[in-house]
């Protein structure tokens, strides 16, 4: 079903400078520091306020200065986060993006969280690679729904060896992007040229995820660490693509480790274009398998910190998002979230439908996001 949404004029949001004064949001979130000393376990808010009067992205951030944002008191957190996002971006605008699945299971990875591990028994059967027909057909479907990022993943450690396959996935992105869409992949470890060859393709982002914070990646991944992970966002990066690039809550982590996981992306050389919020979806058959939830305050909490300390990264809801109510979704579109994936189905979980987001969007006056729209915002926006 082709979901119809309403036409609303977007106005370019440019950065507006801080007011001169004492403002809203500086009152909002300026210590208190005569009664710093009756509070020792409250934050000085100083970086929080720092973070909340940028005008720019920094990528200079401490691991304390993330860590003192991240503790804020969750109300004073969101609404400073909220009120930086208005700066950055247009809050009505949400960017829609499908992923496809265009390779299923089989991978020789043992990602703790992962279905398409062939190291564990989950009934997930592997697949070879769908054809680049399906691919631009499920494009279509999609374009037609109000997506206007289309993204692409496959269950592999990296692309060595994988000649045919990548002759065929750049096939498909040339496609995808022929129809105006923003087109995105996911194949695990790549090298310059093969970055280079997408990137000749019309490849928009490559997502690499570096899933959590140095100290706790290796509890939850050993067969690839974490500096190869930093090692594949270079050579996305030197090659001119977009970086897409989150972390996944609910793997077992410590506050410490998602603060740890923000600090990551938010001092790489630049920052990433998109940061996708994922909670795990346990999988049975899987070591995570019986993980408890994460409750919504935690996942409300690495939004609004993420957004303070990557004021111009698109801050997308992915996995999981099917358990949030339609309020607690506001409240992460309030809080500085502004992407969502939606469609038929994401890698092998649930996905929330269009028609199901086309109808929040209208109750809550969203529109989709257009095309590259970031892309051209950026170009407008001062000092960035």
């Amino acid at each position: 079903m082709r979901v119809a949404f309403p036409l609303r004029s977007l106005a370019p949001h440019r950065i507006q400078p801080p007011r001169r004064g004492l403002s809203a949001v500086a009152s909002a979130v300026e210590a208190p520091t005569t009664n710093l000393s009756h509070r020792p376990n409250q934050p000085s808010a100083f970086a929080l306020r720092d973070a909340a009067s940028a005008v720019k992205p920094r990528n200079d951030w401490s691991k304390e200065e993330v860590a003192e944002i991240y503790n804020t008191p969750l109300m004073r957190l969101t609404f400073a986060a909220g009120t930086l996002h208005r700066r950055f971006h247009n809050p009505s605008s949400i960017q829609m993006c499908t992923l496809m699945n265009i390779k299923t299971g089989g991978c020789s990875e043992d990602c703790f969280y992962c279905a398409q591990s062939s190291r564990y028994s989950t009934g997930l059967k592997a697949t070879k690679m769908v054809t680049v027909d399906s691919v631009l057909a499920a494009a279509r479907t999609a374009k037609e729904n109000g997506s206007t990022r289309f993204c692409m993943g496959a269950a592999w450690r990296d692309m060595r060896g994988r000649k045919t396959n990548l002759r065929n996935v750049k096939e498909m992105v040339n496609g995808v992007r022929a129809m105006g869409m923003e087109v995105c992949v996911t194949l695990g470890m790549i090298d310059r040229e093969q970055a280079d060859e997408l990137k000749k393709a019309g490849l928009t982002a490559y997502n690499h995820n570096v899933d959590t914070s140095r100290e706790f990646y290796p509890s939850v991944i050993t067969t690839r660490s974490y500096d190869e992970r930093l090692e594949t966002l270079k050579h996305v990066r030197d090659a001119g693509l977009n970086v897409c690039s989150g972390g996944i809550l609910g793997l077992g982590e410590k506050p410490n480790d998602r603060i740890g996981l923000i600090h990551t992306v938010s001092t790489l050389p630049s920052h990433p274009e998109s940061f996708p919020v994922n909670t795990l979806v346990p999988i049975k058959g899987t070591p995570l398998g019986d993980n408890p939830p994460v409750t919504f305050d935690v996942t409300l909490r690495t939004i609004a910190t993420a957004r303070l300390v990557l004021p111009h990264t698109i801050i997308r809801l992915a996995a999981g998002r099917t358990t949030l109510s339609e309020e607690q979704q506001m409240l992460c579109f309030l809080a500085g979230a502004n992407a969502v994936f939606t469609g038929e189905k994401m890698l092998t979980t649930a996905c929330n439908g269009w028609e199901e987001d086309g109808e929040m969007f209208e109750r809550w006056g969203l529109v989709p996001m257009k095309s590259f729209e970031r892309a051209e915002l950026r170009e407008m926006e001062v000092g960035v």
